[in-house]
């Protein structure tokens, strides 16, 4: 078994409470209320730019060639690409750039973020690719699971994301994740492996918590 699959079975349980969460489940079958879509939106726009931030200072800390290259990758995938499409589709919402640049990151939005910037900041190359890995591939395995029980008749605004995250491009992303932390780890001690778990745990609950936070629309105490 792979490190990231080992990664993968230790977070089962957070994994497949985020599938059944009511914000997930209401994306995929078309029931979830456009205006916590809406602030999940502004909220992930805000989580992609320092997602960002994190390849740009992991590409920037790459011992050679090929590390740099595949952490450029990421970050140009996610940057010009996945950025851009969340840009045109949160117009569809009322949504500019601007307005969402300009929203006040609820508190999950805050720590996660932190939380990556922190282990960006102070963790080795490894810490980095543990700690983003949750996010492009649970992204990916919630698009293909939901678009396997079928895109929902009730909300066509939702089909295009569903489809987005259930790509084979974005699947090659979260490959690309994947193998990078594997070729990363590639002759660690065990005591090593062991110290990255909890940064990839870390980051799956953020995930959940994620979701929790735009179904709650979260907001800070006053």
């Amino acid at each position: 078994m792979s490190f990231a699959a080992h990664l993968r079975r230790l977070a089962e349980p957070v994994w497949a409470a985020e599938l059944e969460h009511p914000f997930v489940a209401g994306l995929g079958d078309g029931s979830l209320p456009v205006e916590r879509f809406r602030f999940y939106l502004a909220q992930d726009y805000l989580f992609l730019l320092a997602y960002c931030q994190v390849f740009a200072r992991a590409a920037a800390q790459a011992p050679d060639e090929a590390t740099m290259s595949q952490f450029a990758r990421l970050l140009d995938a996610t940057l010009h690409t996945e950025m851009d499409l969340h840009r045109e589709y949160a117009a569809r919402f009322g949504l500019t750039a601007e307005a969402m640049e300009a929203t006040e990151p609820a508190p999950t939005c805050y720590a996660y973020t932190r939380h990556l910037l922190y282990t960006a900041a102070t963790g080795t190359l490894a810490d980095i690719a543990t700690a983003v890995l949750p996010c492009m591939w649970g992204y990916f395995e919630i698009g293909t699971a939901l678009k396997a029980r079928g895109l929902p008749e009730a909300q066509p605004l939702y089909h295009p994301w569903i489809e987005m995250y259930a790509s084979d491009e974005f699947g090659e992303l979260a490959e690309e994740c994947r193998t990078l932390l594997d070729r990363l780890v590639d002759g660690y001690p065990p005591r090593e492996l062991q110290r990255l778990e909890p940064i990839f745990i870390t980051s799956s609950r953020y995930e959940y918590a994620f979701w929790e936070m735009a179904w709650t629309q979260e907001l800070w105490a006053p």
